[in-house]
């Protein structure tokens, strides 16, 4: 029922009204992000609430609290774009097209990380990535015949450090000794390897969905579904799409 395009959201919850009226069975709202989340109990059946998750997606940037199954606290998000978002942008720019996230990530295999970017730092756990954005398309201006890959390599360095900077200090913070990463741009393979060393670093354990559900999928909304429903949660045919649908929304 959201987050999303609104009009997305309301073909699907206008069927899923119908199929359930008609065939007479529960009718169970998901949070789009709750659903990235609950990816991960598809591919790591062993893990278990408590744990912080970072939600990295074209349209998402968030460091999220999961208490249980169903009950959920934001530590911080983006103030701008989205992680997936900047990552599309300066593919745009750079000529590589859209989806821009595998792509940089493929070309910024073959750079090195020899340019100089501005990264975002707040005192909480928010994130920026406007201006790392900015800085990237500006030097692409200035010369374009910048070094793609070595854009690409510095760009993905200096993003996923803000990355880190932010979800070793929630760690740290909530004590916690689980860490699991959703969304589309948790695919990518220099932020897995990143978070890997974390895991080595601070003594936890760090998860990811398989890379097919990643991005959305319909089977990650079924396992959300899966999890309000054995908590008794059930929407009814009032039910309405809600495009800025925030997280642990009680229906």
């Amino acid at each position: 029922m959201g987050l999303g395009l609104v009009g997305a959201l309301l073909v699907g919850v206008s069927y899923a009204k119908g199929l359930s009226f008609a065939i007479n069975k529960p009718l169970i709202p998901v949070n789009h992000i709750e659903g990235h989340i609950s990816a991960n109990y598809l591919t790591h059946q062993d893990l278990k609430p408590p744990f912080i998750c970072l939600i990295i997606s074209g349209g998402h940037t968030h460091l999220v609290y999961v208490k249980s199954y169903t009950e959920y606290e934001i530590l911080g998000k983006t103030r701008d774009d989205a992680v997936g978002e900047a990552f599309d942008k300066v593919a745009r720019v750079v000529g590589l097209g859209y989806p821009g996230g595998p792509k940089v990530d493929n070309l910024a295999k073959t750079g090195s990380a020899n340019i100089k970017l501005p990264v975002t730092h707040f005192e909480g756990l928010d994130f920026s990535f406007s201006g790392i954005k900015t800085a990237v398309i500006n030097l692409n201006h200035k010369d374009p015949n910048i070094n793609k890959a070595d854009l690409c390599c510095s760009f993905e360095k200096a993003v996923t450090e803000m990355l880190i900077t932010n979800s070793k200090k929630a760690i740290e913070k909530l004590k916690v000794d689980k860490f699991v990463l959703a969304g589309g741009v948790s695919r990518n393979t220099y932020i897995r390897d990143a978070f890997d060393e974390l895991e080595k670093e601070m003594k936890i354990k760090v998860y990811y969905p398989e890379p097919i559900l990643c991005t959305d999928n319909a089977a990650m909304i079924a396992a959300s579904g899966y999890y309000n429903f054995i908590s008794g949660i059930r929407g009814d045919l009032k039910l309405n799409a809600i495009p800025n649908l925030k997280i642990s929304t009680k229906i």
